[in-house]
């Protein structure tokens, strides 16, 4: 296991967010539920080993509940993705949310598989959304993991009352 900090995205951090969601999300817009959001301006939490950034989580708050938009771990398998979803259940407890979300993919069967394993529960299929995803960021691809076809957002949440 290596050694690693995790931090809140300083304002310093922005342009480096910025070229990071374009160069692993094809954009810093990212599409969820028929809305673009400009994740490049949204408060995000890193994970670091001295200058290397190891992973990368955005989200937004709205009301009493924490979407997380972004979510990158640069070393799968080393605990990051687990330390920064931890660091942002824990800012939306303090921020006075009542429910956490998510939204992913049919294809990322990865990402699936590590939400249920933290405890998020699979609450919703919304079949065929990525159809109207891809009016809002064309560069969606058609196939994603493992050669999958992209059609479905699948929601997680986890409650944090």
């Amino acid at each position: 296991m290596i050694e690693f900090n995790i931090r809140p995205l300083a304002t310093t951090d922005r342009d480096w967010l910025k070229a990071t969601l374009i160069e692993h999300w094809t954009s810093y817009r990212i599409a969820s539920r028929g809305h673009l959001v400009d994740a490049s301006q949204l408060p995000g939490i890193v994970a670091v080993a001295g200058e290397q950034c190891l992973g990368l989580l955005t989200y937004q708050i709205v009301g009493h509940e924490c979407e997380i938009v972004t979510l990158n771990s640069f070393r799968e398998g080393s605990g990051v993705g687990t330390a920064v979803m931890n660091a942002a259940i824990a800012a939306a407890r303090s921020a006075g949310c009542r429910r956490l979300w998510l939204i992913t993919t049919n294809d990322n069967i990865d990402a699936i598989r590590f939400y249920a394993r933290l405890g998020l529960r699979l609450i919703k299929i919304h079949h065929d959304a990525i159809t109207e995803s891809r009016r809002l960021k064309p560069t969606i691809p058609a196939t994603g993991c493992y050669g999958l076809p992209i059609r479905d957002e699948i929601e997680f949440e986890v409650m944090l009352e």
